[in-house]
């Protein structure tokens, strides 16, 4: 699978990017997160930083953060992918 989301349960940026991504019917695998920032040691490892969501494009060799900008990466480079 190329596409990892990192994200949060019951968080609202992450699943405004699971609906874009459900919506372009894009595959991906979730990644889930600890609720504490101190324990996020492997979306640190992953992007650098503990908060989420964090989009990990291993086709494109992309990893962002910022729900803003994964979905209008999404909307803009990614909308023919399955």
């Amino acid at each position: 699978m190329s596409v990892t989301l990192y994200r949060l349960e019951g968080c609202p940026y992450c699943e405004r990017v699971v609906d874009r991504l459900n919506e372009l019917d894009v595959d991906f695998d979730s990644a889930w997160v600890e609720g504490l920032h101190s324990k996020r040691d492997e979306v640190k490892r992953v992007s650098g930083q503990r908060s989420v969501p964090v989009l990990v494009d291993d086709e494109q060799d992309i990893t962002m953060a910022e729900s803003e900008r994964i979905l209008e990466y999404l909307t803009t480079s990614r909308a023919d992918i399955s």
